[in-house]
């Protein structure tokens, strides 16, 4: 029988959603099923597979449950006959990990600060997607292992759909290609927006973009310039300084960012 745990985890990832994955990780006496057995389970109750079935699968869909609310793994330890009433008699115990969905970062402009920004982002696990209408620039030699797309970014930018996974790092080599793209994705609902630049710049987008209409509210949702407060200066410097800000939003931390030194510790 061909085991498509696999597949339905790539599957669901694909699809924004997070699945929790129970694994028997330790066996002691006799047990519905042996160490390695897996099963799936989603926020809205589905599994697939199982790990023994009656009061024991109970417990780690329970757990399952917790698990992918709290999105942090769980460790249960269980004796069938003296915890759960089950006429087995052993112990068992499984390790149940939330796996989350694929994330998906577009990065607008394929230059010198793109290209480490696309390869650490990548390694840090986003999905990241290179967009620049030029095709010297925008190749997947210079990208490897991202989508590379020789397109518009304007008409990139207004096909983007609002979405939770979605975040965007603005970095062309035009600022009014620049500005044009953050007026448009202000407008779309994302996990996050990032634009490279001098506080000047970022200054005289933002009167621009009010002056142009855009409700100021909508600007908290951007992050400009762009990255944490590490006094970077080389492409590879800002990259990381870039991609930390990314993982510091993915994680839910506060941390000093260029564009919000307030959040620096005391005495910097």
């Amino acid at each position: 029988m061909i085991d498509r745990t696999w597949a339905l985890l790539a599957e669901a990832a694909a699809r924004g959603e997070w699945v929790a994955l129970a694994t028997v990780i330790g066996v002691n006496g006799s047990a519905p099923r042996s160490s390695g057995a897996r099963m799936l389970v989603w926020a809205d109750g589905r599994a697939h597979g199982t790990v023994g079935g009656g009061n024991f699968e109970k417990v780690v869909l329970e757990g399952a449950a917790l698990a992918l609310a709290e999105r942090k793994p769980r460790r249960l330890a269980v004796h069938l006959t003296r915890d759960l009433g089950m006429c087995c008699g052993g112990a068992m115990e499984v390790f149940i990990e939330p796996i989350p969905p694929t994330e998906t970062l577009l990065v607008f402009g394929a230059g010198h600060v793109a290209r480490p920004t696309a390869s650490f982002a990548r390694e840090a696990g986003w999905n990241v997607r290179v967009i620049d209408a030029r095709e010297d620039w925008a190749t997947v030699e210079r990208f490897p292992g991202c989508t590379v797309e020789v397109a518009e970014p304007r008409a990139v930018a207004r096909a983007t759909a609002s979405s939770p996974l979605t975040y965007a790092l603005v970095v062309t080599h035009d600022h009014a290609l620049d500005q044009d793209l953050v007026e448009i994705l202000l407008g779309v609902d994302l996990a996050y927006l990032g634009l490279i630049g001098s506080r000047a710049k970022v200054a005289k987008f933002l009167l621009r973009l009010r002056a142009a209409g855009v409700d100021p509210a909508r600007f908290a949702r951007l992050s400009a310039p762009v990255g944490l407060d590490l006094g970077a200066e080389t492409p590879a410097e800002i990259a990381v300084a870039i991609v930390a800000e990314l993982v510091a939003r993915r994680r839910g931390v506060t941390v000093p960012t260029l564009a919000r030194p307030e959040n620096r510790p005391a005495g910097r």
